[in-house]
C-alpha cells in the first residue's frame, strides 16, 4: 500500500522521549525543596538517552508553545554518576550561564551553542560560560559558538569567574557587558577537532585565541575579520574543512588557504555580489582546483565572476547537461579529477551554465538548485535561505514544485529554526500557502499537514505583523476546516480572536480571520462551541459588527460575523445568553435599519435569533413589542428566497409555543401574529432549496406534539416536509434516527392539529418509508452551511 508524502511515523524512542519530557514528575523526577525538580534516586540514564532528552527538550521549548520549560531542567544532568551527556545542541535565548554551569561535570564530546546571545536585549550567555567551557577541555572534540559573541564579554566588567549561584548576574544590563574577556584561551583543549566561531567579536585576537589548537581539522570563521592570515598555515597538514563566509578575500589570504593541501571542504562565499570588491578570476579558480587536490566541496557563492571563467555560449548549449569535469562549462573545473559532491554557486552567473561538474549545486537556475540552497544555508545563513525560499515561492506560484516533500520539509525547518527572523517568516509562510494548496493536497499526509499547521500557528503567535498574519491566515484556508485544525482547536481560535481584537485591523486580514472563525465553529461539537464562547468569541464578533455599523459598511466581515454568531449559538445556550448580554439585539435592530436591502445579512441575523429563541429561559427577553413587531414584519420578506421569512417564523414559533400566559403585552396581539405566520407559511414553495444545514431536528421536533400553538406545529411540519422532499438521502435518515416518525404520528392523533398540517405530516412519513431499513448516510458530500460551502 502506497503512503502519502511525509507519512513516516516517529520512532518509539522519539515518542517516549517527548512523553517523558511532558510528564517529568510522573516518569523521572519528583518535586524537591522549593519546588525544585529532582531526578529520582533509582534512575541511571546512559548518554544515548540523556543526549536525546536534552536535544528534544530544546526542540520542544523552541517550537512548541504548549510545552512548559522547566527552570531547573539542566540540574537533572549535574551528576555524571546518574546521567551522562556527550553530544548536545543548545540554541537561542533558552540557554543561560547557569544551565552550562549545571552540567560542567559532564564529559561532553560535542557542544553546539547557536545564536545564544540575548532575550529582550538582556544577554543570556557571558564570559562566565567561557569558564564553564574549560571544564570540558579534556573531552571536547566539537565546539560551536556560532552567533554567541556575547559569551566573550564579562558581566559588570568583572574578571573571568563563575560563581555557583549566579542568579543576580542574569539580570545584568546590556550596558554592563561591554568589557571584552581577553583572558580566555583554548589551552588544554587538546582533543578539539571541529570549531565554529562564526560571529566572533571584531575585537578578539583570533590568531592568539586559536594558536593552542594544533589539531584542528574543521574551522568556521564566518564574518570574522582577519587582519593577518598566515596563522592558517599551522594546520596545512590537518585542516579538512575551512569556512570563511563573508570574509574579504585577498591574494594573501587565498595564498595561505591554498597551502592547506588536505582541505576537502572550502567555503569562501559571500552574502551578495553587491558587497563584494573581490573579483573571482579564471586564474584563481584554476589555482584552487590544482592546489587543493582533495577538494570535494566548494562554495564560491556571492562572488563576481569574470566572463573568462566560462566556455562560449554556443559550446555551452551542446549536448545534455553533464557532471563530467571534461565537459564542464566552467573552464577551471575541467581540471577536476572527479565531480564535486557540492558546489555553491548561489548569486553567481556560473549557476546558469549547462554543464556543472558537481552532484549538488546551489543557485537560482532551477528548483533543484534553489532547494539545495535552502538546505545548505538555513542553519547559519538565514539571509541566503530567505532569498532562496522567496525563489521557491515563485516556483510554487508560477510553475510547479516537483519535489513537494523536500520543499515542504525544508521550509518547515527554516521556519522552526528562525522563528525570530521576520524575513524568513514572511517568505516561508508565503511559500507554504502555495505548497499546501489544492494542487498538492492529495499527495500530503495528515502528519505533514499537521506540521505545516504547527509552524503557521507559531508564526502567528510570534509576529503581530500584517504580512506574516495574512500569509498564515491564507495558508490555514488551504485546510479542511474544522477537521484538520481540530487538534489545535483552542489555540487557533485564540490566535484568530487576538488578530481581530484591534479596533482598526488590516481589512484583508480581518476578512480572512472572520471567515476562518466562522468555519471553525461550523459543524463542531457543542463543547467546542462553548469553549470558544468563553474565549470571547461572541464579544469579538459583536465588536466587529459595531465597528462596521459605525462605518455604515456592510461587507463580507459584517456578513461573516453574523454567520459566525449563527453557527456558535447553534444548540449552545451559554453562547445565546452571551449574545443577549453583549447587547446583540440592539445591533440586530441597527443593522436592519441601516442595511434594509442586505438579504444575506438578514438571513444570517434571523438564523442566529432562531437559535436564541430555541432556549426557553431566554425567550422572555425577545418578547417585547419592538422585537415581536420586527419579527412579524419580516414574515413578509422575500429576501434570499424564503430564508428570512422562514427564520422569522421559526423565532415566533418558539415564542408563541410558550402559550398565551407568557404573552405579556397588549400589542401586537398573539392571535394577530399567529395569523400572519399562517399566511407566510402558506406562501412558501415547499420545493425551495435551502441555504441551511441541520445537524439535529431536536428543536423542531419539540414543537410537534402540542396543542398550545398549532401554527408552531405547522411550521415545524412544513420545515420537515421541505427538507425530506428536497434532500431525502440526508434528512430522512436523520428524522428516523431522532424519533421523528412517532412524533408525527402524535400530530395525526391530536384533534387540535389542522388538517393541512396532518396532510403534510403524512407526506413526510411517506418520504421516510423507503429509508426505515437503510443505514444513515454518513458522508452525503459537500453541504452549504449558512450560505457557504461547509
Amino acid at each position: 500500500m502506497s503512503t502519502k508524502t511525509g507519512d513516516n511515523p516517529d520512532s518509539l524512542m522519539t515518542l517516549a522521549t517527548a512523553y517523558c519530557l511532558r510528564n517529568l514528575k510522573k516518569t523521572m523526577c519528583y518535586q524537591g525543596y522549593r519546588n525544585k525538580l529532582c531526578l529520582r534516586s533509582d534512575i541511571f540514564l546512559p548518554s544515548e538517552i540523556c543526549d536525546k532528552l536534552v536535544n528534544t527538550y530544546m526542540e520542544l521549548v523552541h517550537t512548541d508553545t504548549t510545552f512548559e520549560p522547566q527552570e531547573s531542567f539542566f540540574q537533572l544532568f549535574s551528576d555524571p554518576r546518574s546521567t551522562r551527556l556527550t553530544r548536545i545542541q543548545l540554541r537561542e535565548e533558552f540557554v543561560r550561564d547557569r544551565d552550562l554551569e549545571a552540567i560542567k561535570k559532564q564529559d561532553l564530546i560535542e557542544l553546539h551553542l547557536t545564536y545564544c546571545n540575548s532575550i529582550n536585549s538582556t544577554p543570556t550567555l557571558s564570559a562566565c560560560s567561557l569558564k564553564t567551557l574549560t571544564c570540558f577541555r579534556e573531552t571536547l572534540v566539537s565546539l560551536c559558538l556560532f552567533g554567541c559573541n556575547q559569551i566573550f564579554y564579562r558581566k559588570g566588567g568583572a574578571p573571568l569567574a563563575c560563581s555557583e549561584d549566579n542568579e543576580e548576574d542574569e539580570d545584568a544590563s546590556p550596558a554592563s557587558r561591554q568589557s571584552l574577556e581577553r583572558d580566555f584561551n583554548f589551552n588544554g583543549f587538546n582533543r578539539l577537532r571541529l570549531l565554529n566561531l562564526g560571529g566572533l567579536p571584531d575585537e578578539m585576537d583570533v590568531e592568539t585565541l586559536l594558536k593552542p589548537l594544533q589539531s584542528l581539522t574543521s574551522l568556521d570563521l564566518s564574518g570574522v575579520p582577519l587582519p593577518r592570515t598566515a596563522f592558517l598555515t599551522q594546520w596545512k597538514d590537518r585542516m579538512a574543512s575551512l569556512v570563511l563566509y563573508n570574509i574579504d578575500l585577498s591574494e594573501e589570504l587565498l595564498s595561505n588557504v591554498m597551502e592547506l593541501s588536505k582541505v576537502r571542504h572550502l567555503d569562501i562565499s559571500r552574502e551578495s555580489r553587491r558587497t563584494s570588491k573581490f573579483k573571482m578570476t579564471r586564474k584563481i579558480l584554476t589555482a584552487i582546483v590544482q592546489r587543493l587536490v582533495n577538494l570535494v566541496s566548494l562554495d564560491i557563492s556571492g562572488h563576481i565572476m569574470l566572463d573568462n571563467c566560462t566556455v562560449p555560449h554556443f559550446e555551452d548549449a551542446v549536448g545534455r547537461p553533464s557532471t563530467e569535469p571534461c565537459k564542464s562549462s566552467i573552464y577551471p573545473f575541467q581540471e577536476l579529477k572527479r565531480p564535486l559532491q557540492f558546489l555553491g554557486l548561489y548569486d553567481t552567473t556560473l549557476c546558469n551554465v549547462t554543464h556543472i561538474p558537481a552532484y549538488k549545486v546551489t543557485g537560482s537556475k532551477n528548483e533543484d538548485q534553489v532547494l539545495n540552497a535552502i538546505e545548505a544555508y538555513t542553519e547559519f545563513r538565514p539571509e541566503l535561505a530567505h532569498r532562496a525560499i522567496n525563489q521557491l515561492f515563485d516556483i510554487a506560484r508560477i510553475q510547479h514544485c516537483s519535489q513537494l516533500l523536500r520543499a515542504l520539509q525544508l521550509v518547515i525547518a527554516a521556519l522552526k529554526c528562525h522563528k525570530y527572523d521576520k524575513s524568513i517568516q514572511v517568505t516561508g509562510s508565503a511559500a507554504l500557502f502555495y505548497l499546501t494548496n489544492i494542487e498538492y493536497r492529495s499527495d500530503q499526509s495528515v502528519r505533514l499537514r499537521r506540521e505545516v499547521i504547527q509552524v503557521v500557528l507559531n508564526g502567528m503567535e510570534q509576529y503581530q505583523e500584517v504580512t506574516v498574519q495574512r500569509n498564515c491566515c491564507l495558508t490555514l484556508c488551504n485546510f479542511s476546516i474544522p477537521e484538520e485544525l481540530e487538534f489545535q482547536y483552542s489555540r487557533v481560535n485564540l490566535l484568530l480572536l487576538k488578530i481581530l481584537e484591534p479596533p482598526r485591523q488590516d481589512e484583508s486580514i480581518q476578512r480572512i480571520a472572520v471567515h476562518l472563525c466562522n468555519a471553525l465553529v461550523c459543524q463542531v461539537d457543542n463543547h467546542h462551541k462553548e469553549a470558544v464562547g468563553k474565549m470571547g468569541f461572541v464579544k469579538t464578533m459583536l465588536n466587529l459588527i459595531q465597528k462596521k455599523l459605525q462605518d455604515k459598511m456592510c461587507d463580507q466581515v459584517m456578513e461573516f460575523s453574523w454567520s459566525a454568531l449563527w453557527n456558535i449559538t447553534d444548540e449552545t445556550p451559554d453562547n445565546c445568553q452571551m449574545f443577549l448580554n453583549c447587547c446583540g439585539m440592539g445591533l440586530f435592530l441597527e443593522c436592519l435599519e441601516v442595511f434594509p436591502d442586505k438579504q444575506e445579512l438578514h438571513r444570517n441575523m434571523l438564523g442566529l435569533l432562531g437559535n436564541v429563541a430555541e432556549v426557553r429561559v431566554l425567550r422572555p427577553q425577545l418578547l417585547t413589542p419592538q422585537f415581536i413587531s420586527v419579527f412579524s414584519n419580516l414574515l413578509d420578506s422575500k429576501a434570499d428566497g424564503i430564508e428570512v421569512s422562514y427564520n422569522a417564523c421559526g423565532v415566533l414559533s418558539h415564542i408563541v409555543f410558550d402559550g398565551p400566559e407568557a404573552w405579556s403585552m397588549e400589542e401586537p396581539q398573539r392571535d394577530a401574529v399567529m395569523t400572519k405566520m399562517w399566511d407566510a407559511i402558506r406562501s412558501w414553495d415547499v420545493t425551495s432549496r435551502r441555504n441551511i444545514n441541520y445537524r439535529s431536528f431536536e428543536p423542531i421536533l419539540r414543537l410537534l406534539p402540542q396543542k398550545i400553538a398549532p401554527v408552531s406545529q405547522h411550521w415545524a411540519t412544513w420545515a420537515l416536509f421541505n427538507l425530506v422532499s428536497v434532500y431525502p438521502s440526508k434528512y430522512c435518515p436523520l428524522l428516523i434516527r431522532e424519533g421523528g416518525i412517532s412524533l408525527l404520528e402524535k400530530v395525526l392523533e391530536l384533534e387540535s392539529s389542522q388538517e393541512e398540517t396532518k396532510g403534510m405530516a403524512r407526506k413526510v412519513m411517506e418520504h421516510c418509508e423507503n429509508f426505515k431499513d437503510e443505514p444513515m448516510e454518513v458522508n452525503p458530500g459537500p453541504e452549504v452551511v449558512n450560505g457557504q460551502l461547509g
